[in-house]
């Protein structure tokens, strides 16, 4: 078994048959590379491919997103 980078995999043999490969496109290829993701592609001997990525346990703290509330003047005195 081989074990490469996705960087040093994609460059190897292209982006597109990368892709293909990995069965993902090659934009999705692209982006990985360039957002420098800690991925890293298994080629077995009989050719299969995989890959995986490692990332820190527990990834970034979510954000509380600001939840706006609505308040509509009910009493206007109509």
């Amino acid at each position: 078994m081989m074990t490469f980078t996705l960087k040093d995999y994609a460059s190897q043999v292209g982006q597109v048959r990368a892709g293909e490969r990995l069965g993902v496109t090659q934009i999705a290829i692209s982006k990985a590379v360039r957002s420098g993701r800690n991925i890293v592609v298994h080629v077995t001997d009989d050719g299969k491919v995989s890959a995986y990525e490692s990332k820190p346990f527990p990834a970034k703290a979510k954000k509380n997103k600001s939840v706006k509330s609505i308040h509509s003047n009910s009493g206007s005195g109509v």
